[in-house]
């Protein structure tokens, strides 16, 4: 984790059409935060999460509203069915080309969401960081102990797409030594992955600190307004085989519908799979390179004047 120097960057290091990514656990203020910086900046929002991708799933995913969208322009977002599969390769490379849309528009550039593989895979930080801290099996160890079978193996889509195309996602001892085997490869021999770094484009990532009381009352809210919404009949709708069904509260609304909980344990079990979430959403981002973490009453006037120093913002 890294904290943001107060002194300004040199002008051969500043760039008016550089990207402003804005991270964040689930629940910590991404979106609106992101809305408001985008109309103080002239800018069009790209969104960073691999649920809110999927069409048909607002509630659940709590994707941007169309009263949000209509008040600044939003990317990458609702794009796809919950059927398809989508990667953070994938991701990467129509982020990038939807950030040059934008410049060549004369307008700037913000990336918000928490999904962490996917602005890693952005930001050109795929590879193990540092690489000579742990020999990569035990990194490897470590890291399945923080991360789903879907994460994993959407990191090897990402560095050997045909192998992992050939391993089921629950297969983790396959996919983890697929995973090795692409990692103890010298980085020459890899192609080059379209990412912000690849393409020149400088950025500055922060990542928005919620303290766990604040988080657990807001994810509380959250729940009670998804389900207010109408949530179990968009998981109905969604159904239980699609690939966006493991996002968190679809398959525990899926039990509920069976008749295998009560409605106190359903919005209990998603709160608490929100919770746990968001923690691993912590953790993960701690280790993220480049991250300025940013707790303060004005998180907002924080991030603007980081924007100025490190981006030219004005």
């Amino acid at each position: 984790m890294k904290t943001r120097s107060r002194a300004c960057l040199s002008a051969s290091n500043i760039s008016t059409e550089g990207v402003l990514v804005i991270a964040g656990a689930t629940a910590s203020g991404k979106t609106e935060l992101a809305i408001a910086l985008a109309q103080r900046f002239n800018a069009e929002i790209i969104g960073a999460d691999s649920r809110q991708i999927y069409r048909g799933m607002p509630i659940g995913t709590a994707a941007p509203t169309a009263a949000q969208r209509a008040a600044v322009p939003h990317h990458l977002i609702e794009i796809i069915d919950p059927q398809q599969r989508y990667s953070a390769a994938r991701f990467a490379e129509e982020a990038v080309a939807q950030i040059k849309e934008i410049h060549a528009r004369g307008r700037r550039a913000i990336v918000a969401g928490g999904t962490g593989f996917y602005i890693r895979a952005l930001t050109g930080a795929v590879a193990l960081s540092p690489p000579a801290d742990l020999d990569i099996r035990g990194r490897l160890s470590l890291e399945s102990r923080i991360h789903d079978a879907a994460f994993l193996h959407q990191w090897l889509a990402t560095r050997a797409p045909e192998r992992a195309a050939a391993i089921a996602v629950q297969d983790r001892y396959r996919v983890s030594r697929a995973l090795e085997i692409s990692l103890t490869q010298d980085v020459s021999e890899r192609p080059a992955r379209i990412s912000l770094p690849h393409e020149g484009i400088p950025f500055a990532k922060v990542f928005i600190d919620v303290d766990n009381a604040t988080l657990a009352q807001r994810i509380a809210a959250r729940v009670d307004a998804m389900l207010a919404a109408g949530f179990v009949d968009e998981a109905e709708r969604v159904g239980p085989r699609a690939v966006a069904a493991s996002a968190v509260g679809y398959l525990q609304a899926l039990a509920y519908l069976h008749g295998w909980a009560t409605f106190a344990e359903l919005r209990s079990t998603i709160a608490r799979a929100t919770r746990q979430y968001a923690k691993r959403q912590r953790t993960w981002f701690r280790s993220e390179p480049e991250t300025t973490w940013l707790r303060s009453s004005d998180v907002r006037l924080d991030i603007e004047n980081l924007a100025r120093e490190k981006l030219g913002w004005a």
